[in-house]
Protein backbone atom coordinates (compact mmCIF):
# COMPACT_ATOMS: atom_id res chain seq x y z
CA UNK A 1 0.00 0.00 0.00
CA UNK A 2 2.71 2.27 0.91
CA UNK A 3 4.37 1.78 -2.58
CA UNK A 4 1.71 2.64 -4.57
CA UNK A 5 0.76 5.72 -2.52
CA UNK A 6 4.12 6.87 -2.95
CA UNK A 7 4.12 6.42 -6.54
CA UNK A 8 0.70 8.05 -7.03
CA UNK A 9 2.32 10.75 -5.44
CA UNK A 10 5.68 11.14 -7.39
CA UNK A 11 3.50 10.86 -10.62
CA UNK A 12 1.09 13.55 -9.39
CA UNK A 13 3.98 15.90 -8.88
CA UNK A 14 5.86 14.60 -12.19
CA UNK A 15 1.78 15.64 -14.13
CA UNK A 16 2.29 18.87 -12.21
CA UNK A 17 6.21 19.73 -13.08
CA UNK A 18 5.25 18.93 -16.92
CA UNK A 19 2.32 21.24 -17.12
CA UNK A 20 4.07 24.21 -15.05
CA UNK A 21 7.24 24.30 -16.85
CA UNK A 22 5.83 25.13 -20.54
CA UNK A 23 8.54 27.02 -22.36
CA UNK A 24 7.93 30.84 -22.29
CA UNK A 25 7.34 32.90 -25.54
CA UNK A 26 10.38 34.85 -26.19
CA UNK A 27 10.04 38.82 -25.74
CA UNK A 28 9.63 41.26 -28.95
CA UNK A 29 12.37 43.37 -29.85
CA UNK A 30 9.37 46.26 -28.51
CA UNK A 31 9.24 44.67 -25.05
CA UNK A 32 12.70 44.07 -24.81
CA UNK A 33 13.59 47.72 -25.60
CA UNK A 34 10.70 48.92 -22.92
CA UNK A 35 12.61 46.70 -20.01
CA UNK A 36 15.86 47.91 -21.23
CA UNK A 37 13.98 52.32 -20.68
CA UNK A 38 12.94 51.23 -17.82
CA UNK A 39 15.95 49.65 -16.42
CA UNK A 40 18.42 52.65 -18.64
CA UNK A 41 16.32 55.54 -16.89
CA UNK A 42 16.47 54.11 -12.98
CA UNK A 43 20.21 54.00 -13.55
CA UNK A 44 20.37 57.44 -14.90
CA UNK A 45 18.05 58.63 -12.55
CA UNK A 46 20.31 57.00 -9.72
CA UNK A 47 23.10 58.45 -10.64
CA UNK A 48 22.07 61.80 -11.44
CA UNK A 49 20.76 61.47 -7.67
CA UNK A 50 24.61 61.50 -6.86
CA UNK A 51 25.73 63.99 -9.46
CA UNK A 52 27.19 60.98 -11.12
CA UNK A 53 25.59 61.20 -14.51
CA UNK A 54 28.24 61.31 -17.15
CA UNK A 55 27.73 63.49 -20.13
CA UNK A 56 27.12 61.58 -22.95
CA UNK A 57 24.08 59.68 -21.94
CA UNK A 58 21.51 63.22 -22.39
CA UNK A 59 23.80 66.40 -21.57
CA UNK A 60 21.83 68.55 -24.16
CA UNK A 61 25.54 69.81 -25.11
CA UNK A 62 26.77 66.34 -26.13
CA UNK A 63 26.88 65.12 -29.64
CA UNK A 64 26.17 61.45 -28.66
CA UNK A 65 23.51 62.02 -25.96
CA UNK A 66 22.68 58.09 -26.05
CA UNK A 67 19.71 58.33 -23.58
CA UNK A 68 17.39 60.45 -26.40
CA UNK A 69 19.01 59.31 -29.28
CA UNK A 70 17.36 55.52 -28.36
CA UNK A 71 14.35 57.20 -27.60
CA UNK A 72 14.10 58.67 -30.89
CA UNK A 73 15.22 55.48 -32.70
CA UNK A 74 12.58 53.39 -30.93
CA UNK A 75 9.92 55.72 -31.91
CA UNK A 76 11.27 55.16 -35.58
CA UNK A 77 10.83 51.71 -34.95
CA UNK A 78 14.83 50.81 -34.94
CA UNK A 79 14.23 48.97 -31.74
CA UNK A 80 17.77 46.90 -32.31
CA UNK A 81 19.52 50.40 -32.31
CA UNK A 82 17.64 51.33 -29.27
CA UNK A 83 18.82 48.90 -27.83
CA UNK A 84 22.55 49.38 -28.14
CA UNK A 85 22.18 52.49 -27.23
CA UNK A 86 20.18 51.97 -24.35
CA UNK A 87 22.86 49.59 -23.60
CA UNK A 88 25.07 52.45 -23.81
CA UNK A 89 23.32 54.60 -21.88
CA UNK A 90 22.78 51.69 -18.80
CA UNK A 91 26.66 50.94 -18.29
CA UNK A 92 27.38 54.74 -18.20
CA UNK A 93 25.19 55.37 -15.64
CA UNK A 94 25.96 52.36 -13.74
CA UNK A 95 30.17 53.22 -14.15
CA UNK A 96 28.76 57.02 -12.53
CA UNK A 97 27.13 56.41 -9.66
CA UNK A 98 30.31 53.57 -8.88
CA UNK A 99 32.23 56.77 -9.44
CA UNK A 100 30.36 59.21 -7.23
CA UNK A 101 30.11 56.44 -4.50
CA UNK A 102 33.58 56.04 -4.88
CA UNK A 103 34.57 59.75 -4.71
CA UNK A 104 31.88 61.22 -2.40
CA UNK A 105 34.47 61.71 0.25
CA UNK A 106 37.13 63.02 -2.38
CA UNK A 107 38.58 66.81 -2.09
CA UNK A 108 40.93 69.05 -0.52
CA UNK A 109 41.21 68.34 3.15
CA UNK A 110 43.29 71.14 4.95
CA UNK A 111 44.29 68.69 7.87
CA UNK A 112 45.46 71.76 10.93
CA UNK A 113 44.38 74.79 9.65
Amino acid sequence: MMKKTIISVGLALLIAGCSASQPEKPMSLKEQYEAALARTQAAVEKAASMEGEWRDIRWKKSKKRYLPKAIEAAKAGDYEKALKLLSIAEFQAEMGYKQAMAEKNAGPHLYGL
